[in-house]
């Protein structure tokens, strides 16, 4: 569907921001594809100094789509955090609102608590960590 996003409907930046979780969190598969949730999760768990380098190499093992999709939503939610001052939006918040939403289990088991620290922490370390995985 073509949209015309100088219509005034979409003057609210809440109603894009929707729209786009809504998008990620309604895809058939999370971008970070089930099977490597696990895989994701135990990277986070690694020493920092190999957590950035064992992220990368997952990324890697995704199909080409979900890893050129990823670079791009990184790339634009990083722009979101350069303007915190404007929007308040931290590395932190940006990971709670989308860590959930980019990476789940298939299946919820009863680490629902623990899984949503792991998601935040993953997207976190993405961001912040965004030129080392993506590179320029």
């Amino acid at each position: 569907e073509k949209l015309d996003l100088n219509d005034s409907k979409w003057e609210d930046i809440h109603v894009i921001t929707g729209a786009l979780k809504m998008f990620f969190r309604e895809l058939p598969e999370p971008l970070f594809t089930y099977n490597h949730f696990n895989d994701f999760v135990n990277a986070i768990k690694q020493e920092p100094r190999q957590r950035v380098h064992a992220v990368k190499d997952l990324i890697k093992q995704l199909p080409k789509p979900n890893q050129d999709t990823m670079q791009v939503l990184f790339r634009h939610l990083k722009r979101v955090v350069e303007n915190g001052e404007k929007n308040r939006m931290t590395y932190q918040s940006v990971a709670i609102v989308f860590g959930p939403t980019l990476l789940k289990p298939e299946k919820e088991t009863g680490n629902i608590a623990v899984h949503t620290v792991y998601q935040n922490q993953i997207v976190e370390l993405i961001l912040l960590e965004l030129n080392a995985i993506f590179g320029r």
